[in-house]
């Protein structure tokens, strides 16, 4: 058996791999068309213009679908962990509201376009990484509570690593953004898909894009690390029938339908 067809483990590798691939093919795209500048464009920009926005929508569109598939199994492993730690049981809770929050925000991102509805695709932008930010944070900590008996302190740092290099990249994409949109080097620059090095702002424009991508992996590398998690546990639901017909009634029974969680130490 492979290694990521252990338990879940590849729900996490498909969140990844997907999400990566709809930056790269989408900035494929925008490339050989021309419509934006090799040299690091926004994300956004990559997938403002057709056929690449088309791409670029229904592929995030089923990354937020698999990061919701994600952030639940996290969240029902950790109650199956923990069964009677409050602590971590209402953390755990606030994570997976937070990560149903950041997966909106993709979806806002996927289907509003930033030269077209700019003010509603910075929201989408702000839950999907700024809540998401908080997402990670929540699950670092989950971490920090649950070793040695659970996790083990080198997945608490490498989390704990991720989730600093990802307030890093806000904390650079805000100041150069707050600079480059300040006034000093024109107006209407959200529409702006194509830039000249001699331009003012253009160094700018340059660390806002790098901080973004940057961004953008710092979070796709914090699903990397439920990989090993996710190995170690399996997902069924067991079934009850009620009748011997489905067109009979439903005979009321003791027993529902219960979804279950099978977790092993990690």
């Amino acid at each position: 058996m492979w290694w990521f067809q252990q338990g879940l483990s590849v729900l996490p590798v498909v969140l990844v791999v997907w999400s990566a691939a709809s930056f790269v093919f989408s900035y494929i795209t925008a490339i050989v068309l021309h419509h934006v500048d090799p040299l690091v464009p926004y994300i956004s920009d990559t997938g403002t213009i057709p056929p690449e926005r088309c791409l670029f929508g229904i592929m995030l569109n089923i990354s937020a679908f698999l990061g919701l598939a994600t952030m639940y199994v996290r969240y029902k492993q950790v109650c199956a962990l923990n069964p009677e730690k409050s602590k971590i049981l209402k953390l755990n809770r606030i994570g997976l509201t937070l990560g149903l929050m950041s997966c909106f925000g993709l979806c806002i991102i996927a289907n509003f376009q930033k030269c077209i509805l700019y003010y509603i695709h910075v929201v989408g932008a702000c839950l999907t990484f700024g809540v998401g930010a908080i997402y990670m944070l929540v699950q670092t900590i989950l971490s920090y509570l649950m070793q040695p008996e659970v996790h083990s302190k080198e997945i608490f740092w490498i989390r704990l690593s991720l989730f600093l290099w990802c307030c890093l990249s806000i904390l650079s994409m805000f100041v150069s953004s707050v600079v480059l949109y300040s006034g000093l080097y024109g107006t209407n620059l959200v529409q702006k898909l194509h830039w000249d090095p001699q331009e003012k702002g253009y160094t700018a424009h340059i660390v806002s894009t790098v901080s973004e991508w940057s961004l953008a992996f710092s979070f796709l590398s914090f699903f990397l690390t439920y990989i090993r998690d996710f190995q170690k546990i399996s997902l069924r639901a067991v079934v009850s029938l009620h009748g011997q017909s489905l067109h009979s009634p439903a005979q009321s029974s003791g027993t529902d339908e219960q979804p279950l969680l099978v977790a092993g130490s990690i």
